[in-house]
């Protein structure tokens, strides 16, 4: 089973997967993503992997060259990061969880071909989280057959987490 989170930004796609994974007993690998936040305001972005990695994956300070919007994003750190995490988790653990595949993320080559990889493969489960925009990538993958999306609202996401259980214990 192949389930893809989307959704508004701040709606609680992250918290319905850290909800599920609190819950839940099956062996799970892989990363998320959170909100970094001074005064209120956000200033970028955590990456931390269910192994236990963290960096920060986009800051407004970092002056790279990969940008969106006003966040500069620190692609090596994210591939270092993200993709052993990613692989260990597609050859060792019942589920791989990707949170996100979106902008920042889509910068890095190599995270695409992950993701086609664990896309392509049977023997295990994928919860993750997908941009809503449409980029070329991002609408391949909503156009796959073998995937389903599932939009979080704030009128529906507090019981994802049992709907995500009740569809992985099925698929």
């Amino acid at each position: 089973m192949k389930l893809l989170l989307t959704g508004p930004p701040g709606v609680g796609k992250t918290t319905v997967i850290q909800k599920f994974l609190s819950s839940t007993e099956m062996s799970a690998g892989g990363f998320y993503t959170q909100e970094m936040r001074e005064r209120g305001q956000r200033t970028g972005f955590f990456l931390r992997t269910l192994d236990g990695a963290e960096g920060v994956l986009a800051h407004i300070d970092y002056q790279g060259g990969y940008r969106v919007g006003r966040y500069g994003v620190d692609i090596e750190l994210f591939e270092a990061l993200t993709i052993p995490a990613l692989e260990q988790a597609l050859r060792t653990k019942e589920l791989v969880v990707i949170d996100e595949i979106g902008r920042m993320e889509l910068f890095s080559r190599r995270f695409q071909e992950t993701v086609l990889r664990i896309l392509d493969q049977n023997e295990r489960h994928l919860l993750g989280v997908i941009h809503q925009g449409n980029e070329p990538f991002v609408a391949s993958i909503k156009k796959r057959g073998d995937v389903e999306i599932m939009a979080v609202s704030r009128v529906n996401r507090d019981e994802l987490p049992d709907l995500i259980r009740a569809r992985l214990d099925k698929g």
